[in-house]
Parts: structure tokens; sequence; C-alpha cells
């Protein structure tokens, strides 16, 4: 399978669709909690966005935002279940972390939630460490967060 990716910003009708995917899908993972989860993942005007496509199709996203003057934060790392297990997030993940670097920022960081195991299987094999939960997700039992210098 020959995936590409493209940037975009979160007004791109792929990405979109991508993300009502993602957010059905944390919606049974989060549980009672997905209320309070859902208020950090708005993606009004996020400028940096990577949609992954096979062929025409599009089979993975995510995107970045500035968290600190040398801190970007990856939101929205998203792989339809048919298409996982394929490298596709690894890829996303990848162009994210390029872009932050092309963008000077120092480090990547992000939250993900102690039910995605195979989320934090890929942060893990690409080089992210566990870090004190930061900034809204303090204290937040379910909360993971993982940090990397780019």
């Amino acid at each position: 399978m020959n995936i590409t990716c493209r940037r975009t910003d979160s007004n791109d009708f792929d990405f979109q669709i991508l993300v009502k995917e993602l957010d059905a899908e944390l919606k049974i993972v989060d549980g009672d909690e997905h209320g309070f989860y859902s208020q950090y993942n708005k993606i009004d005007a996020i400028k940096y966005v990577i949609v992954a496509y096979s062929d025409d199709t599009p089979v993975g996203c995510g995107a970045i935002k500035e968290y600190s003057p040398e801190a970007m934060e990856v939101k929205r790392m998203y792989v339809p279940p048919h298409k996982r297990g394929l490298g596709i997030a690894t890829l996303v993940l990848t162009e994210l972390e390029n872009w932050a670097k092309e963008l000077n920022y120092k480090k990547c960081l992000l939250e993900t939630g102690k039910r995605q195991p195979d989320a934090i299987r890929l942060y893990t094999k690409n080089g992210y460490e566990i870090i004190p939960n930061y900034g809204q997700y303090e204290g937040v039992e379910n909360s993971v967060c993982f940090g990397k210098g780019i």
C-alpha cells in the first residue's frame, strides 16, 4: 500500500470526516469522561493538519497546535480500525514532528487515555516518554501524557 501525506488545516473536508469517526470511537472508549475530554478536542482553526491517503482515500490524520513557545501538542491522531497496523499512524506522527521541527519547536507532547493501549504503544515505539500530566490533564486519572524532544 502506497501512503502519501498532505499538509492542510482543520478546514479540510477529509480531516473533518476522520475526526467525526475518531470522536464516535472516543465517545465509546471514554464513556462518562467523554464530555471532559471533548472540550479540549475542538478543531476550530488548527493550522497544522496532516491527512494520510491510500490512493485518493483518506486513511489517517493528526494535527499539532502550539502548547508553548517551544512545544507543539499532538492532537486528533486517528486511523480507521480496518487500516490499523499498517504503519499509517507512525507516518502521520513523523510528518507532524518534522513539521514542528521546521517551525522551530523543540518538543512534542500529547495526552492519551489509559484505555487506549494501541495509542500508548504507538507513542512509546516512536520514542515518546511518559511525562507528568500537564495543563488540563493534571490530576486526571485516565490520562497519560507523553513528551519527546525533536
